[in-house]
């Protein structure tokens, strides 16, 4: 599997790099479509990207590193060498998300309803960047058997093919899943009993229940203790968003 599309001169373009951009690309297109039908300005669609976007792969950069610190405190030249992959989705999140809000608190819009015209472009923007790590050949999950591998596309079967052996294509898993999410935000998102920023939340929870049990099969887990720093997070993802979500209806009814 060749991780360089073309090249340009001296320099090499990425199917890493070309979906990355395609991921942000499509996922803004979708953001215009939710902000028009949500009577929001596009122009603050298009500042969140702008701000949002470059901080969200800071943040998911330093949260690789982070985890990863013996390697690159003695490869400090690494660090930014992004194109080698080392991307964590979760840094990304809470990098972008914290952007997100002091632009939103600052420029005074409803944060909430903000967040749910995002949502749904975010998470079909991450369903598209997974294949970045096909790519890659990384994030895969633990070895399986030509058997089992033969039940997916020839191309899948090539790219899990790693050193002698087959892989779980677990970037193909969470890939169907945070597709399956982004239907389901569409379709929510359109039903009036739901409240500002319960699309968002439900975003949020349902990405984490995937992420949490994909995370299983990986092999490449960054550990937080003897657990799995993902799942963990997932975890508490999950838990915040179904407490916000009845806190907050609780508290309209208490209104």
């Amino acid at each position: 599997m060749d991780p360089i599309a073309f090249k340009l001169g001296p320099f090499a373009v990425r199917w890493y790099g070309i979906l990355m951009g395609t991921a942000v690309a499509v996922g803004t297109l979708i953001a215009f479509f939710e902000a028009k039908r949500k009577n929001i300005d596009p122009d603050h669609i298009l500042n969140l990207v702008l701000i949002c976007v470059p901080v969200a792969f800071v943040g998911a950069r330093l949260y690789y590193v982070a985890f990863n610190w013996d390697y690159y405190s003695a490869n400090l030249y690494e660090i930014p060498a992004v194109w080698h992959g080392g991307l964590a989705i979760h840094g990304g999140l809470i990098g972008g998300l914290a952007a997100g809000y002091i632009y939103i608190r600052k420029k005074g819009l409803d944060f909430w309803k903000t967040a749910d015209v995002m949502s749904p472009g975010i998470i079909l923007g991450q369903a598209i960047g997974r294949w970045g790590n096909f790519f890659n050949q990384e994030a895969h999950g633990g070895p399986v058997s030509r058997e089992f591998i033969s039940r997916f596309p020839q191309f899948i079967q090539k790219g899990m093919f790693i050193d002698g052996q087959y892989y779980h294509p677990t970037f193909l898993y969470e890939s169907l899943w945070n597709l399956a999410v982004f239907v389901v935000l569409l379709i929510l998102g359109r039903q009036k009993f739901l409240k500002n920023g319960e699309v968002f939340l439900i975003y949020l929870a349902l990405y984490s229940v995937g992420r949490f049990f994909i995370e299983g099969f990986r092999t490449d887990s960054l550990m937080l203790g003897p657990f799995r720093a993902a799942q963990v997070v997932s975890a508490a993802a999950v838990a915040a968003s179904v407490f916000l979500i009845i806190r907050r209806r609780r508290m309209r009814k208490t209104e």
